[in-house]
């Protein structure tokens, strides 16, 4: 059987972000042909890494007749849905609740499903997603559809992400039972802090690469200077002098948050990196070595980003929350391609099928 080419396989990334999954579908030669993203701060690096076009509207305005238009006349259509995260995020500790409007954005990509009825359906968000009703309301729906219906959590790393970070992943279609490939890296082959980043030119905190801006790094308080001083790769900041600690964590109400203040290991995968992965004390998001937090760059490649993508105009101002934000919150880019080689393999495997299937013979009513 002929490969499939690119161009027989479209794909619609909705809450598409900076790019990360439609990035890692391109890499899959998959064709994707439009993200959908609330935020303006992701036209820039979505339009500028990819070949897809954005389109910046909230998604209960957008229409099945737009997703169908930018889908045009290929044979397998593809929808993509990571919506954002926060709502089940456990690092928002019982902080939002059903009443975040938030929460109804599964239920408008269900909308879009159903109108619109693509092949495949892909979604990746955090675990605790799995638990909710709003989840399995979700999943039932599709299976009413039509649809197969696979999810389970997925180890990033197991995909050549250089990070622990576990995500929710789903794939849904209308062509068959359909499972994420296996993984493509074993524990013992995980990528690690150092074969990511060790390359990387030296920063003092509050220091910027003359050669390339997004390897720049926060600045640190006199205080905070001590502590990364202090702190030993793997460690926390129980690892400190009592004088050392902060106010908060000396109370018994603040021992049980040892996930920041810490350093990362150079020969273990990155921490799970959140939007603010930037400041030390926001996380384990030390340097191994070097005094100062992992830089906007270093994030980047530790949620698989090429090395030269682009995040801002040449000459813009870096604002590192945003810019933060858009790392921090992407689907992982070698987790995206894992997506896209599953969906192409599992297209190729229904063609297959269809073709060894006999046809009918008509009755013989001579």
């Amino acid at each position: 059987m002929k490969t499939i080419n690119k161009k027989s396989l479209a794909a619609v990334d909705l809450f598409c972000g900076a790019g990360g999954l439609t990035k890692g579908l391109e890499l899959a030669r998959i064709d994707v042909r439009l993200g959908v993203d609330i935020d303006p701060a992701c036209k820039f690096p979505f339009e500028a890494n990819t070949d897809a076009k954005f389109l910046l509207k909230r998604i209960e305005k957008v229409t099945p007749v737009e997703i169908r238009r930018a889908f045009g006349h290929d044979k397998i259509k593809i929808l993509a849905g990571c919506a954002p995260c926060q709502p089940f995020s456990l690092y928002r500790l019982g902080k939002s609740d059903h009443t975040d409007s938030r929460w109804r954005l599964l239920a408008n990509f269900q909308r879009l499903v159903l109108a619109v009825k693509p092949h495949v359906v892909t979604m990746e968000n955090v675990p605790r997603l799995a638990e909710h009703r709003v989840f399995k309301r979700f999943t039932a729906a599709l299976e009413r559809a039509g649809f197969q219906v696979w999810h389970a959590v997925v180890r990033c790393a197991d995909y050549g992400v250089p990070q622990v970070r576990e995500r929710l992943v789903l794939l849904a279609s209308r062509l068959g039972p359909i499972s994420l490939i296996p993984p493509t890296h074993t524990q013992e082959r995980h990528k690690t802090v150092r074969q990511a980043i060790a390359t990387l030119p030296r920063l003092k905190a509050n220091g910027v690469d003359p050669r390339d801006r997004l390897h720049q790094c926060s600045a640190l308080s006199e205080t905070n200077l001590k502590r990364i001083k202090a702190s030993r790769p793997g460690g926390t900041w129980r690892d400190w002098s009592r004088t050392l600690v902060a106010k908060c964590h000396r109370k018994p109400s603040g021992r049980s948050y040892p996930s920041v203040y810490g350093r990362m290991s150079w020969d273990e995968p990155a921490p799970t990196l959140t939007g603010q992965f930037f400041g030390f004390g926001n996380g384990r998001f030390g340097h191994p070595e070097q005094n100062r937090a992992i830089s906007l760059r270093e994030g980047a490649i530790l949620q698989s980003f090429p090395r030269n993508y682009r995040f801002i105009e040449r000459g813009a101002p870096i604002y590192r929350k945003r810019i933060g934000l858009l790392i921090g919150n992407a689907v992982p880019v070698k987790l995206a391609e894992a997506i896209g080689r599953t969906i192409r393999l599992h297209v190729q495997a229904a063609r297959r099928a269809r073709k060894r299937k006999p046809t009918p013979k008509k009755p013989n009513t001579g």
